[in-house]
């Protein structure tokens, strides 16, 4: 199956530990076994979100003699911003919009109640 970039980064971003080992590898890169360290699972677990992060391009792993580091990848997450940041811009101007309106109306009342007055 052929998926686009962004669906395999929004995939592999869908769950809290992948998302928690990024947070990690932000800090700099790390070993396979020091990524699991905090996690309530298994080495081979680590390795199935390890693999997941692989095929999303977030992650670069290679192999150092016993030491296996894994790096991580930003530039996938560049594309993921610009895609939220579009509709980001769409709730700002609608949101905008709607708070001149509230204005709008807020003054009308205020004219109303003077009249009335």
């Amino acid at each position: 199956m052929n998926t686009d970039h962004l669906s395999t980064t929004f995939a592999a971003l869908s769950d809290p530990t992948r998302r928690a080992i990024l947070a990690r590898l932000s800090q700099g890169e790390l070993s396979v076994t020091d990524l699991a360290q905090p996690f309530k699972i298994s080495l081979p677990g680590i390795s199935k979100h390890l693999k997941v992060l692989e095929r999303a391009g977030l992650i670069e792993r290679s192999r150092e003699a016993q030491w296996r580091p894994c790096k991580l990848k930003a530039e996938p997450l560049q594309e993921a911003a610009d895609w939220i940041d579009h509709y980001r811009k769409f709730w700002e101007e609608s949101f905008d919009r709607l708070d001149d309106y509230l204005r709008h109306i807020q003054k009308k009342e205020e004219s109303d109640a003077d009249k009335n007055s």
